[in-house]
């Protein structure tokens, strides 16, 4: 994927929106959760063709997703999800933002109330790197967590197994787990470890 070195933040960017494209079979209805300035969906509705909104509640952020051509309700997804019906989209999608939120067990609840599938991304906090910087002291700065703590907009610092701990708590079906490190290599040896990013395919338990 590299040549060893981590990610530049456009290289990164590119690098999320593939693996999550992956996931998506063509001409789907898709709801992109906290979706910043929609480049994620016209990604997807560029490269597969698919439908959808952006869910996203800053404003400059919601006049990016109408420069990209991108529908967009702006709203708090911390309140829920109760304007959209149950099973209106194919795929839900929460891309590097579950740890800017508060709700975290009921954003993922309504995610698989309004979705057949969510997908999930977010940094992980036990990757090795930020283990090293905690043990010197410091709380981790990185590629995938590049904000001071006194600036970051991050509530929730977890890690892939609390991730998959929570998921087992509230019922969720980890359909498919990939951990990649910072130079977008993927992880398979101790993700929780080895692992800067998680992605996930989640589901309702039969």
């Amino acid at each position: 994927m590299s040549n060893g070195n981590p990610l530049t933040a456009i290289e990164r960017e590119r690098f999320d929106f593939a693996v999550i494209a992956n996931w998506i079979p063509p001409g789907e209805r898709v709801l992109d959760l906290g979706c910043g300035d929609g480049k994620l969906l016209r990604y997807l509705r560029e490269s597969k063709g698919v439908f959808g909104y952006g869910v996203e509640i800053d404003h400059e952020s919601v006049l990016g997703c109408i420069r990209n051509g991108v529908d967009v309700i702006q709203i708090d997804i911390e309140g829920g999800l109760s304007g959209f019906e149950n099973q209106s989209f194919n795929h839900v999608i929460i891309s590097q933002a579950l740890q800017a939120m508060h709700a975290t067990e009921r954003i993922l609840g309504e995610m698989l109330r309004v979705a057949d599938e969510a997908v999930v991304s977010f940094p992980n906090f036990a990757y090795r790197t930020n283990r090293a910087a905690i043990a010197q002291g410091h709380m981790p700065v990185s590629e995938n967590l590049p904000y001071e703590w006194y600036e970051t907009p991050n509530v929730r610092f977890f890690t892939i197994a609390d991730f998959e701990a929570l998921c087992g708590k509230l019922g969720i079906e980890i359909r498919e787990r990939l951990a990649f490190d910072d130079t977008g290599q993927a992880v398979t040896d101790d993700p929780n470890l080895n692992g800067s990013l998680a992605f996930y395919r989640l589901g309702r338990k039969a």
